[in-house]
């Protein structure tokens, strides 16, 4: 067999441990060298200075952890070019695993062209993933001790959390914090709350006070309620973060700057304080609210994700690959037999999965589509076929910069009822009978 044609000579392959670094490279003489690196941050920058030193253009290392980020973002400033790949697309060949082979398989395969490049957003839509994920969790922190709350108030035999529709809304946590407070009288809490604005009677609420207000359970609900209010008070330092970090966004465009509105709605539960729809139709360049399932806090996920460069796939169908929402069947003997099943935790897959779940009652095109698929192949199958739709719409709309177009999945009505009249007729046949159409 001929050689495989050397395509990237001035190539470095990087093996990355929590304490160690193995870097192949070729130097400017052509000339394979080994070094070894610690994981310091002076050595991390003695390695780049080395790499540019020797004419390195592009690096490949294997996504292990966390621990490769600090240096992408140390060679990315040095002006390399960054491939990183998934350590079991690459599998090194039957040999002692060790870290000089792993870095020299890798420098090899980079080379020849023979690896895979892994999607990774730049720079600012990293930071803005990284600010999200925060939230999120200061989020789930707040969920739970509003929950702790609620057992709190069960074992205090208080039940006025089952008589209102949000135990977080304005009456839920007037009571909350006026029973924590120290106040036991029924009259006395339902006097701080407007009762006209509840569905519960006056009577069933004072009813539902009627508790055993012992002091621990008091301590205990205040502490937890300051607990709800510092995560509640993270989430908003994050908002503004998160904000800082659009308008960066919008100012990267270099396009006539944006205008964003004040929010002039009152802030829900889990929203953004700030008119985030404005943020996204400036980055994006198109209005993609508009599309049936997708909301703001979905996109805004995807975003982060993705970026807006939608050339780095060439089709939709590369797109919803790299989301596993299109099926991969496994073939042999030239026949399929079966489907490959992989875990993803992707955050863009995640949201396209909600965006479509959340379809289920809907009575547009979209959700009437899913819930016939749901009544036919089930709701997982519906749920992904759904969100694969959702994607394809995604990518060429921010691909083309192209409004969204409701006429374009409208149902063909006609088609439909000649299927259903088709598979009637099929049906009565197989029971001796013939459908008729009526004069």
């Amino acid at each position: 067999m001929e050689r495989f044609e050397l395509l990237n000579p001035h190539s470095a392959g990087i093996d990355i441990g929590s304490m160690l670094m193995v870097v192949s490279y070729t130097d400017r003489e052509g000339m394979i060298n080994l070094r070894e690196f610690d994981s310091f941050t002076s050595s991390l920058y003695e390695l780049a200075e080395l790499l540019q030193k020797e004419g390195i253009e592009k690096v490949v290392m294997e996504a292990t952890g966390p621990y490769w980020e600090s240096l992408y973002n140390i060679l990315e400033k040095h002006g390399m070019e960054m491939f990183l790949v998934n350590p079991s697309h690459y599998r090194n060949v039957s040999a002692q695993k060790t870290d000089i082979n792993d870095a020299q398989w890798l420098h090899q395969l980079l080379a020849h062209g023979l690896i895979r490049n892994s999607h990774i957003a730049p720079e600012l839509y990293r930071e803005l993933r990284q600010y999200l994920h925060e939230r999120e969790i200061y989020q789930n922190y707040k969920s739970d001790s509003l929950n702790r709350m609620q057992k709190t108030l069960t074992l205090m035999n208080i039940k006025f959390q089952h008589l209102i529709s949000d135990v977080e809304g304005v009456a839920g946590m007037k009571l909350l914090r006026a029973i924590s407070s120290g106040i036991c009288d029924g009259q006395t809490l339902l006097a701080r709350i407007d009762v006209t604005k509840l569905k519960a009677s006056p009577e069933d609420l004072l009813s539902s006070l009627q508790g055993e207000y012992k002091q621990h359970y008091i301590h205990i609900l205040s502490i937890t309620l300051k607990s709800y209010d510092f995560f509640k008070e993270q989430m908003q330092v994050y908002e503004s973060h998160i904000e800082h970090t659009l308008k960066e966004l919008l100012a990267c465009k270099g396009e006539a700057p944006t205008v964003i509105q004040q929010k002039t709605k009152k802030v829900r539960k889990n929203q953004y304080s700030f008119n985030l729809k404005d943020y996204l139709l400036g980055i994006l360049g198109v209005d993609l609210t508009e599309v049936e399932g997708l909301d703001e806090i979905g996109l805004l996920t995807i975003l982060a994700v993705t970026g807006t460069n939608m050339k780095k796939w060439p089709t939709a169908e590369h797109f919803v690959s790299w989301l596993n929402l299109s099926p991969r069947p496994k073939i042999s003997g030239g026949k399929i037999i079966g489907y490959e099943r992989r875990n993803n935790n992707n955050p863009a897959t995640q949201a396209f999965r909600l965006a479509a779940h959340c379809l289920w009652q809907s009575k547009g095109p979209m959700g009437q589509q899913y819930r016939r698929l749901a009544s036919t192949k089930g709701s997982k199958k519906a749920i992904k076929a759904i969100a694969r739709k959702l994607a394809v719409i995604f990518y060429h709309m921010v691909l083309n910069k192209q409004a969204f177009d409701a006429t374009r999945i409208q149902p063909d009505i006609e088609q439909q009822k000649a299927r259903k009249i088709a598979r009637l007729q099929k049906d009565a046949a197989k029971l001796g009978m013939i459908v008729q159409k009526e004069a």
